[in-house]
């Protein structure tokens, strides 16, 4: 077994840090050599002015309801239980269903495009004034970065809802030269990672264009959108327009399933994005799925090398490797393969793991445990499969689920960590020659959601973009998102698009 381990004695520098022009490498061998102790004092953002139900019921017809089993919701940091969580049954579900339809032919179908305008740019305007609140929900439920929740996760989903409550009655011009209508109700799956970001671009298109809406939450990560369901009411959306409940599968299959949902979005896995298409076919359901994703981040000789390192770090560490468009297959030109592995062995230095709620964290807490044994099982078969693993030695909490930053060399195609989703802080690192090898190895894969291209040469971005086979690739820069944009795969990463003019097509007849 070949490992390296990284030495490191204690995090030392803010993973944020804006290193000054010039080697990052010799900026940091410098100060640690006059500092080697920068130890940053704590800087929690305080939980107490949040408000946290100990239990929530379902949210059906504008009220909250009872139902017969609850689970729990664990902070993955401290795997302490922050609340206790309705499980829809199949009545529950048929209950949801039935309120939205109901809704959808009595009320919302009926007012004016304008007006419904106004109510989802009234639930921007909410979800803006308690930001702050829905950060720290976020990151206590999801072990992410408060950080991140504050500069990524609130403020997309705010400005999705910004930018569809302005589509909602410019639909003529979405789609000039056709008579379009709503469907009815839709149905909405969404996963773990990002869920309030996920429900604002499932629920705004939905509601602008005049469907109703079911939504369940992933089972580990409901609190977010169970406070998007006070902010539902606070904003006086009319009573069943849109449905919140949460549960496992199971509850999912009853939504995909009830002859009254005319369209199912649903973001998850791959293996699951099948099953769904399975049960739909032969149906009228309209479907939209973003599935998993495998993404090559590619390292021209040319590039600018300080500026991808960062784009590595934000692409695959500062999430926890948690999104499903992580740049997770590094792809590295041999000419440069040295000072790359020097630089970013350099740079996983600074990376501070801990307490999501520290705003100097760069590396927070993995989703549940069992997230966690299957990122060591990945991880597990690269070391045994015959790469070499790299990993800093920050001290881990003694509590919740973690896993240090990551990553591996000579990987080969073959490789499981090359090829399956990891979801966690894992890297691996490939290596080419030619920009031809570099495409060909981008696309020698299931998935096909995103990739990114860093390089001085506009020619050779144009060139290499024209060829990679997936659905959002960025250029000297990595995870970037804008309402405007759309979203969306190819091959096993799913189909359809959320996000953007595009978002609206799966919502329209």
């Amino acid at each position: 077994m070949k490992t390296r381990t990284l030495p490191f004695k204690k995090p030392t520098v803010n993973g944020s840090i804006l290193f000054p022009p010039g080697n990052v490498t010799e900026y940091i061998e410098k100060t640690e050599k006059k500092n080697s102790a920068w130890v940053y004092s704590k800087s929690i953002e305080d939980p107490k002015h949040i408000s946290l139900k100990q239990k929530y019921d379902l949210f059906i017809n504008g009220k909250w309801i009872k139902t017969n089993k609850y689970f729990d919701t664990i902070n993955p940091s401290n795997e302490k239980v922050i609340a206790q969580v309705g499980y829809a049954s199949v009545k529950d579900v048929d209950l949801a269903v039935k309120a939205a339809q109901k809704a959808y032919d009595k009320v919302w179908n009926r007012i004016s495009p304008k007006e419904r305008g106004k109510y989802i740019y009234r639930i921007a305007r909410i979800i803006q004034e308690k930001a702050r609140e829905f950060a720290v929900i976020e990151s206590m439920d999801g072990g992410k970065p408060v950080k991140e929740s504050k500069g990524i996760d609130v403020p997309l989903a705010l400005a999705h809802f910004f930018y569809y409550a302005g589509w909602a009655d410019k639909l003529d011009y979405a789609f000039p030269g056709k008579n379009v209508s709503s469907i009815g109700v839709a149905g909405q799956i969404i996963p773990w990672n990002f869920p309030l970001l996920m429900a604002a671009w499932k629920i705004a298109p939905a509601l602008a264009c005049g469907n109703t809406v079911v939504i369940k939450s992933a089972e580990t990560t409901p609190l977010t959108l169970f406070k998007l369901a006070e902010v539902m009411q606070e904003a006086e959306l009319p009573d069943g327009v849109v449905n919140i409940i949460s549960g496992d599968g199971q509850t999912g299959s009853f939504i995909v399933n009830h002859p009254l949902t005319k369209k199912i979005a649903f973001t998850g896995s791959t293996e699951v994005g099948k099953i769904i298409m399975r049960q739909t076919a032969g149906t009228d359901k309209k479907l939209t799925l973003e599935l998993g994703g495998k993404a090559a981040n590619i390292i021209f000789e040319d590039a600018p090398i300080d500026a991808a390192i960062e784009g590595i770090i934000s692409g695959i560490y500062f999430n926890q490797g948690h999104v499903c468009c992580a740049g997770s297959r590094l792809l590295v030109q041999e000419s440069i393969k040295n000072i790359v592995f020097k630089k970013l062995t350099h740079r996983l230095k600074s990376l501070r793991v801990g307490d999501p709620l520290d705003k100097n964290t760069d590396v927070g807490a993995i989703n549940s445990k069992m997230q966690l044994e299957k990122i060591k099982l990945l991880v597990k078969s690269g070391i045994s499969e015959g790469a070499v693993i790299h990993q800093s030695e920050c001290e881990l909490p003694d509590k919740g689920y973690w896993f240090r930053p990551t990553f591996f060399t000579e990987v080969a195609q073959s490789h499981r960590i090359a090829n399956e989703e990891i979801f966690g802080p894992v890297l691996s690192i490939l290596t080419f020659r030619t920009p031809a090898e570099a495409v060909e190895k981008a696309n020698n894969t299931f998935y096909g959601l995103s990739a990114g291209v860093w390089t001085d040469k506009g020619s050779k971005i144009f060139k290499t973009l024209s060829k990679i086979r997936a659905g959002v690739v960025w250029s000297n820069t990595y995870n970037k998102f804008n309402p405007a944009s759309p979203f969306g795969g190819y091959k096993e990463s799913g189909f359809g698009r959320e996000g953007g003019r595009q978002g609206l097509e799966a919502y329209v007849k």
